[in-house]
């Protein structure tokens, strides 16, 4: 038996590639495994390769691994996409319906199933897809009655003919995988889970749900990948508590939306991805100025303009911190696992509200799309902060004049009111104005209300719970290894590695990226021979901003990849060893 496994379905987008690794997860989540999975499509509604990469485990996993046990295939390309990341032993499993091969030197086994033909038997090729799953479930050692709940649950709308028919797809792939397994019957059988129940999904539900747990009612949005699903999530939500989700003509209508739907006392989010924030940023700048609480999610993808926009890529972060014109305060987040992802969506709304400020919720399409197993949510660490905003306050009337919307105050965060508020009236505008919000262009005041607005967030770092996430078992380390975002798991996994190597390796993740965590990070740096700052894109954006906050440029290097795929565990392990090795720290 075996703790964990990799495994791999591949074919042509469109033909069941993406329901067949749902089926087969959704099942081994609910035994009690852990499951991390990653998925490789084109930006194109039908055809091209797909496939679905899943890690199950017995113990708890945050990367895909770097090598692939098993790999179902729909056609011959993925064979040949796919087959280099076969370990020695492993197995493929494909259709026999297009006469799969794999080289002759090959140390694996090929064993081909008529999916197709089977399920055609059944009534239609759709469920040849099921077939596959069977198949799967006999290589794994697996009663295929592990599937009934699932099948009945996705199935069981269309009546009970069709779930019977699934089923028995299923079983025949099943059966006939046993039969071609012979005596090597449960080749790879998984250790037993634990059976406990845990939550299984992709960054952007966990958002969506964040939103909603913390009281967003609102959302604005523009279709774009990778940030579709949580407007899609919320679109079904939403209403249930009276709530509602509007389909904008374009991203500057989205975030101007939202920030007038904020401005009217209802908490609003928008998202989207990289092409979208760059239609955002002059509405940004109307939010910092007016002091608007806005929250926008993005979704980093492949760039620039259409670039990759189902890839991997984290190549946002300078925008995202200074794409607007300008000088504002502005908070950028940067969740890295889907149960951050969830509480730091309720912060983020939090820190609007308190702040008066535009929060940017910063996530990557591997953490957006990635699929993992989380832990149960703790519903009772959720908190509603309204900061100066009291929705039953009535002002004091000031004579003749508006309200000090805008007032100069020591901690740089004025009164706030919604419209229609007795006594409340005062002027928003986007020009410079004074603290009653009438446009002024008077040197003093303009200085007097910059100071306030920049000085506003003095305070944060103190208060966001976990700016920098530190594995740190080590006073003074050979490499410091440092990311943001999804890259944390295969951080930690080839942090392991590398520790077994002899090494002394410290991990520091930074999960408020700005106001950038000074006092957090640089007692790590100072006590590193060595900083490696991994990050999906060409220009080592994070690294530079450490660099200009921390200085110690004599020791920050950048490990980038920026090809569209994520990092692997065994790459980053390579690269901190010949880095060692050549600088000779060790």
């Amino acid at each position: 038996m075996i703790s964990q496994l990799s495994w791999k379905v591949g074919g042509q987008q469109g033909e069941g590639i993406e329901s067949t690794g749902e089926i087969f997860c959704i099942a081994l989540n609910r035994l009690g495994y852990y499951l991390y999975g990653y998925r490789h499509f084109s930006s194109r509604i039908k055809g091209g390769h797909t496939n679905n990469k899943i890690r199950v485990s017995t113990t708890d996993v945050r990367s895909i691994s770097d090598d692939l046990d098993i790999l179902v295939a729909f056609d011959q390309e993925t064979i040949d996409v796919n087959f280099h990341e076969l370990r020695d032993g492993g197995i493929v499993v494909a259709d026999a319906k297009f006469n799969p091969t794999i080289p002759e030197s090959a140390t694996v086994s090929l064993y081909a199933v008529p999916f197709t033909d089977m399920a055609t038997e059944l009534g239609t090729s759709l469920m040849k897809n099921m077939v596959a799953v069977g198949a799967s479930s006999a290589v794994l050692g697996l009663d295929e009655n592990v599937y009934v709940k699932v099948v009945e649950e996705i199935f069981g709308r269309k009546g009970k003919q069709v779930v019977d028919k699934n089923m028995e797809a299923i079983k025949r792939g099943s059966q006939y995988m046993k039969e071609l397994l012979g005596d090597k019957v449960s080749l790879m059988q998984l250790e037993k889970a634990d059976g406990n129940q845990r939550m299984f999904m992709i960054g952007n539900d966990a958002i969506a749900f964040g939103a909603l747990a913390g009281g967003a009612r609102f959302m604005a949005a523009y279709p774009i990948t990778p940030a579709s699903e949580i407007m899609e999530y919320l679109i079904k939500k939403l209403p249930k508590v009276g709530g509602t989700v509007i389909q904008t003509e374009d991203e500057i209508a989205a975030c101007t939306m939202a920030i007038g739907a904020n401005y009217g006392g209802v908490r609003t989010l928008t998202a989207s991805a990289g092409p979208g924030l760059s239609l955002m940023m002059e509405a940004i700048g109307l939010s910092g100025i007016t002091e608007t609480p806005l929250v926008i999610v993005d979704t980093q993808r492949g760039g620039p303009s259409t670039g990759l926009p189902t890839k991997q890529e984290q190549s946002d972060l300078m925008a995202m911190i200074y794409g607007t014109h300008g000088e504002i305060p502005k908070v950028v987040i940067a969740p890295s696992t889907v149960e951050e992802a969830f509480y730091d969506a309720v912060e983020a709304f939090n820190i609007a509200e308190e702040y008066q400020c535009p929060v940017i919720l910063l996530t990557d399409l591997q953490l957006s799309l990635g699929k993992q197993t989380a832990q149960p949510l703790d519903y009772n660490k959720i908190q509603i902060r309204r900061g100066k905003l009291d929705l039953n306050a009535q002002p004091e009337k000031q004579g003749k004049e508006y309200f000090k919307r805008y007032e100069v105050t020591q901690d740089g965060i004025s009164p706030r009111v919604i419209p229609g508020t007795k006594n409340g009236i005062h002027h928003v505008t986007g020009v410079e104005h004074a603290e009653t919000g009438k446009p002024s262009e008077s040197a003093a005041n303009r200085i007097a209300q910059m100071d306030k607005r920049m000085r506003k967030l003095d305070s944060l770092r103190s208060k966001f719970d976990t700016p920098v996430f530190k594995n740190a078992k080590h006073e003074e380390a050979d490499v410091l290894l440092v990311g943001f975002n999804s890259t944390r798991g295969t951080i930690e996994e080839a942090m392991e590695r590398l520790e077994q190597s002899g090494l002394k390796v410290n991990h520091a993740h930074i999960r408020l990226i700005h106001p950038f965590p000074k006092q957090e990070l640089l007692p790590l740096v100072q006590n590193a021979k060595k900083v490696v700052v991994v990050e999906n894109n060409a220009t080592g954006q994070l690294a530079n901003i450490i660099k200009m906050n921390l200085g110690h440029g004599e020791k920050i290097s950048s490990f980038l990849k920026y090809d569209g795929n994520p990092f692997l565990p065994k790459e980053i392990y390579n690269e901190c060893k010949k880095g060692v090795v050549l600088n000779g720290n060790v």
